[in-house]
């Protein structure tokens, strides 16, 4: 029998209310960015999926296990994931002392890692409620990109009959097809995938190819500024210097844009002063309930709400009305408009809810 305690919690999360201005977008209209919450959720036996943290420390494990990374490095390393807020920062390092000396980063050692701690992940997928919202919503035309480096959402779509494609952005070509919606259950993984090593990135100038090639940062940018971004399970996203690389750093008059973050809300001083913040940079911040545990309810009744929205053609809303997007409208007639404005830094908390300093 259920506790009360659980009770209580599907209770409030059954008649949570939505924010309108998401729950009448159309699919077609959103960009999904999923990070590690997303895989927490759908498989909690695998603790290297919860956080970077936690990715770090399962690495390191491995490269202990594995002998490739000198004892005493794997000391040091430790200590800095105890120490050090700026995980990325460890993480950039820790990808760079598993590559070879000349400072490509492939081969590396630490793809051998990632493969050994996320080995036969399609067995670990426990509580997939998560990816079937996100599935019903690439049906009806959301796009999804992700940092993780797991394919948990092109395995269970598989599983579903779906023509699911990993794409990293060393492919132009499909990158490019992807931009423009032509890729309906394509996946862009902007940091790569841990099966493929050719397409494994963390630092931005691994990706001069991309970043100084005017046409694909041209159309990425278009879909922020044209996009309502849905972050799901994201604590470092916006610090994230592939992200900023891509979407953040030319996108002009940000406030005007409309996106929004899932988060956890622990403490109400912190989570209000989170959505003021972020609204600085065009994020409506929505909790989703006090406890994790309630993550992957919230998103199925969101992705519910949207989906029984009607088609705008078959039932056309003036934009500039309250049932329109305005927002969404606002920013494409932005299109031409650029800027070399970058967004304030972001940093992490222990609790994994993104805060600004």
């Amino acid at each position: 029998m259920d506790s009360p305690e659980g009770a209580t919690a599907r209770s409030e999360q059954k008649f949570r209310k939505f924010l309108k201005s998401l729950v009448r977008k159309q699919p077609q209209d959103l960009l999904l960015v999923i990070g590690t919450g997303v895989s927490a959720a759908v498989a909690p036996g695998i603790p290297a999926l919860c956080s970077w943290r936690s990715c770090i420390e399962a690495v390191l494990g491995a490269a202990e296990q594995l002998e490739v990374l000198h004892p005493g490095d794997v000391a040091e390393f430790r200590k800095k994931v105890i120490k050090e807020r700026d995980l990325l920062v460890v993480a950039h390092d820790l990808i760079r002392k598993m590559s070879p000396r000349t400072g490509d980063t492939k081969p590396n050692f630490f793809q051998d890692c990632l493969m050994e701690v996320f080995d036969n992940l399609e067995q670990h997928i426990q509580n997939p409620v998560v990816l079937q919202s996100i599935l019903r919503l690439m049906e009806r035309g959301t796009m999804v990109l992700t940092t993780n480096y797991d394919n948990l959402l092109e395995i269970f779509g598989q599983q579903q009959g779906k023509p699911m494609e990993s794409l990293d952005l060393k492919d132009k070509d499909k990158v490019l097809q992807w931009a423009r919606g032509r890729v309906k259950y394509g996946v862009l993984h902007i940091h790569g995938l841990y099966t493929d090593p050719c397409g494994m990135v963390l630092d931005p100038s691994g990706y001069k190819d991309v970043t100084q090639d005017p046409e694909v940062m041209e159309v990425l940018q278009n879909l922020y500024r044209t996009k309502s971004f849905l972050f799901l399970g994201c604590g470092e996203t916006l610090r994230d210097q592939i992200f900023q690389a891509l979407f953040l750093y030319t996108v002009k008059n940000k406030v005007d844009l409309e996106h929004y973050m899932l988060v956890l809300k622990e403490n109400e001083d912190h989570f209000f002063k989170l959505q003021a913040d972020m609204l600085l940079h065009g994020i409506k911040v929505v909790s989703y309930g006090d406890c994790f545990q309630q993550f992957p309810e919230y998103v199925q009744d969101l992705t519910a709400q949207i989906c029984k929205q009607r088609s705008p053609d078959a039932d056309r809303v003036d934009s500039t009305t309250l049932l329109g997007t305005s927002c969404v409208d606002c920013a494409k007639r932005k299109l031409g408009e650029n800027s070399t404005d970058s967004p304030k830094r972001i940093k992490q908390s222990d609790n994994d809810i993104p805060t600004l300093k």
